[in-house]
C-alpha cells in the first residue's frame, strides 16, 4: 500500500531558473516520509523517530515550477532487512484530466538508531509489520558512491550553521545536498573564472552518509572532482571529509540545459576541453 502525501510548495523554494531547486526536493521526501510513518507506524518502537539516513538516491525527472495546488508524493517500502528498510517515492502532479506529470523518483536506505550510544540497531517485530504494510518489493541494485580521486578538481569549506543541526544534534541529512551544492558552485566558478555562461540542471543525485557531521568551529571539507564528460552532460563525485575520515559520499550527474529552448545542449567548446581534462578516468 503507498501512502499519499500532499507537500505545499513556497515561493522561497525556487532557483534562478524558477524551477524548485534540487536540495528542496529532498526536504519535500523527508516530510513525506515522516508523516507516513506517523500515520502508520504509531506505538512502542515506532518509527517516527529514531532513524538516520544510510543513503538518498534521487533521479529528477522534470522540472517542477511554483504552484498554489500542493504537489503530491507517493512513498512506500522496497525492501525491508535487519537492520535497514528501503523506501521510494515517487513526487508528481495530476492534471484536471487525471494525467501524471511525475518530476522525481528517488529511494532512500534508513536504519533505526540509539542516539544515546551513537549506534544503529535491529528493526523490531513491531516496526517489521509496520513497514510490511507498504511493502512493494523492488529488485533494482543500489548504485554505490566512491570517494573522488585525483586529481580533486575544486576543495569547498563546509561551515555548519547551527541551524543545519536536527534535534539530535546531528546535521540533517538535507543539508548534506545544501553543502555539495555549494561545492559544485564554486567549482564551476573556479572552472570558469567566475564567467559562466552557460546553464546545467541536475539530472541524479546519490549521497551515501557514512559518519554524522556535528556543529562546531572549524570548517569540514568537500573535495569535488569530475568523474566523466558526456556529450550534453557531467559526473561529479564528492565527499565531505574531517581530515582523512569520510563522513559522506556523494555522486552528481549534471546536464547542461539551454533555457530558451528548454532542452539538454552540448557545452561550449572550451568548457568541455577545460572538464576532459580533469576527468578522472
Amino acid at each position: 500500500m503507498r501512502h499519499r502525501y500532499e507537500c505545499p510548495m513556497r515561493w522561497a523554494d525556487l532557483d534562478q531558473l524558477r524551477h524548485v531547486n534540487n536540495v528542496v526536493y529532498v526536504d519535500y521526501l523527508q516530510e513525506a516520509r515522516v508523516d507516513m510513518l506517523r500515520a502508520h507506524g504509531r506505538g512502542p518502537g515506532a518509527l517516527v523517530e529514531g532513524l538516520v539516513v544510510v543513503r538518498h538516491e534521487v533521479t529528477y525527472v522534470a522540472p517542477l515550477t511554483f504552484g498554489f495546488r500542493p504537489v503530491s508524493i507517493e512513498c512506500w517500502v522496497t525492501e525491508i532487512r535487519a537492520a535497514t528498510f528501503t523506501m521510494a517515492y515517487e513526487l508528481f502532479q495530476t492534471d484536471e484530466h487525471g494525467d501524471r506529470t511525475v518530476h522525481l523518483r528517488a529511494r532512500t536506505v534508513l536504519t533505526p538508531f540509539v542516539f544515546a550510544e551513537e549506534r544503529p540497531r535491529r528493526i523490531t517485530a513491531e516496526e517489521r509489520e509496520a513497514l510490511t504494510q507498504h511493502l512493494e518489493p523492488d529488485e533494482h541494485p543500489a548504485r554505490r558512491c566512491v570517494s573522488p580521486a585525483e586529481p580533486v578538481a575544486s576543495t569547498y569549506d563546509v561551515h555548519v550553521r547551527f541551524s543545519d543541526v536536527d534535534v539530535y544534534g546531528h546535521v540533517n541529512n538535507v543539508k548534506y545536498f545544501e553543502y555539495l551544492q555549494e561545492a559544485r558552485i564554486l567549482f564551476l566558478h573556479e572552472l570558469t573564472d567566475g564567467e559562466r555562461d552557460f546553464h546545467l540542471v541536475v539530472a541524479q543525485v546519490d549521497v551515501d552518509y557514512r559518519a554524522p557531521i556535528l556543529f562546531r568551529e572549524a570548517p569540514y571539507e568537500c573535495r569535488t572532482s569530475v568523474a566523466d564528460v558526456g556529450t550534453k552532460s557531467m559526473t561529479l563525485e564528492s565527499d565531505i571529509r574531517d581530515g582523512d575520515r569520510v563522513l559522506a559520499r556523494a555522486r552528481a550527474v549534471l546536464v547542461f540545459f539551454d533555457l530558451d529552448e528548454q532542452r539538454s545542449t552540448e557545452p561550449p567548446a572550451a568548457v568541455r576541453e577545460r572538464l576532459v581534462a580533469l576527468t578522472t578516468r
